[in-house]
């Protein structure tokens, strides 16, 4: 697919080669963020710990991840993606290396902090990998850059083999050894971005001040934006640590099976991003919202669903009704709740360099850190309800109340910026939504 994309004529070859080595960088970074789905399970096991614990300790690093990633975003804007890139996946390298020599859960939580600092990267390479590429072909790329989320499918795949055969502390050496690898590639096969090479070579106007970066977040659009993102993207991530839980608890699966399981569900919520990203270019950012909205309602309404027996009163006696979601229809509708949130993960990031191009960092770092905290708040949230009302399935009724709470402030402020066009003429990026 990056075949297809078509970049500024002088820099065509180093759009893709950076869009390229930008994308295989984030898989490993997610691989690593979302590492303790499968390791946080064997803890718990380990040290005793309760649904909360373990929903904040799968949370930590979306913490970390997702607060790092406003301030990483504007360096990228400010120092440039190749320079910013490199450094975070060494210092989440750092300290998932350290993960492995952890013993309590305080020390795990603190290791936790500082593997989280890989997922920032996704702010980096958004503001990077924009750079290289037009408005009208910004979608697709930035589509294509967000398929590194299939890095959660690696880490389900390959993370409960390692662990099985030499113990979860190998997963978390064997992890941080791919961050050192990739960070080495990354900084010998990308070059600096437009951008900063036209700024060194004194052709661009200097980098505005810290706090004009920020400047943009005073809109309300932008919170808007990030309120969509943390439930396309901070609910993925969030499935993505609770699934394999999930199907333990609900199916009774070993983790082996329950990791793979899960993997099902992030790989077409990861590779049908770049499909979002096309069809943001093709129909609109707006449209493909309205269908991820409405078909995730429907989806999480089904999930919400719990196991239940009535008993109906009949003619002839008492009838009973057992109800339940079995095994193979949880997997196709979280498979169906995955792909259309890809395509809405995409179409939020559509709307960004078409606003925003002068804020693409800051922006984007903001929409994306709300977005990440969804992934730390939501698996605390799940465990929390685990524990208050002691149904599985309450996870998936808090998402349909976002979900649909997203679907109703999109569609009443889509109303009043239609009327609103009527008495006045909308500006050209209104096509974008």
């Amino acid at each position: 697919m990056t075949a297809n994309l078509q970049a500024a004529p002088s820099q065509d070859s180093s759009s893709r080669q950076a869009l390229l080595i930008s994308t295989i960088a984030f898989t490993v970074c997610f691989a690593v963020w979302t590492i303790f789905s499968i390791i946080g399970v064997r803890i718990k096991q380990e040290l005793g710990l309760n649904e909360t614990e373990f929903g904040l300790l799968v949370g930590t690093p979306i913490l970390t991840g997702s607060l790092v990633r406003m301030v990483l975003g504007v360096w990228t804007d400010r120092y440039g993606g190749r320079l910013v890139y490199t450094m975070t996946m060494l210092a989440a390298a750092v300290a998932t290396f350290l993960l492995a020599f952890a013993h309590t859960y305080e020390q795990m939580l603190v290791a936790a902090l500082g593997v989280g600092l890989a997922g920032g990267s996704f702010a980096v390479g958004v503001a990077y990998v924009s750079r290289f590429f037009p408005a009208r072909k910004q979608g697709t790329a930035l589509g294509i850059f967000g398929v590194g989320n299939v890095g959660a499918a690696v880490t389900k795949f390959l993370a409960p083999l390692v662990l099985i055969a030499w113990g979860w502390q190998s997963v978390a050496l064997i992890w941080a050894a791919a961050l050192v690898v990739m960070a080495g590639v990354f900084w010998f096969t990308t070059s600096d971005d437009p951008v900063i090479r036209e700024r060194r070579a004194g052709k661009a106007v200097p980098a505005r001040s810290f706090w004009q970066e920020f400047a943009p977040l005073k809109n309300l659009q932008v919170w808007r934006f990030a309120f969509y993102y943390f439930f396309s993207f901070g609910a993925f991530v969030a499935l993505s640590l609770w699934l394999p839980r999930y199907l333990i608890g609900v199916y009774g699966f070993g983790i082996a099976t329950a990791g793979m399981i899960g993997a099902a569900y992030s790989i077409p919520a990861s590779i049908f991003r770049a499909y979002g990203g096309v069809l943001s270019d093709r129909i609109g950012a707006r449209t493909v919202l309205y269908w991820t909205f409405t078909v995730c309602a429907v989806a999480t309404l089904v999930l919400s669903l719990p196991s239940a027996d009535y008993v109906v009163r009949g003619i002839s006696g008492p009838i009973p009704f057992h109800v339940e979601i079995g095994p193979l229809a949880f997997i196709a509708v979280a498979c169906v709740l995955g792909f259309f949130m890809s395509l809405g993960k995409a179409a939020v990031y559509k709307h960004i360099p078409v606003y925003y191009p002068q804020s693409v960092g800051a922006v984007g770092g903001v929409v994306g850190m709300i977005g990440g905290l969804g992934g730390f708040i939501l698996p605390i949230a799940f465990g929390a309800l685990n524990d208050l009302t002691g149904v599985w399935s309450s996870c998936f009724m808090l998402l349909f109340v976002i979900v649909v709470s997203c679907l109703l402030w999109m569609h009443a402020t889509i109303r009043r910026m239609e009327r609103a066009a009527a008495v006045k003429p909308a500006p050209l990026t209104y096509a974008a939504e």
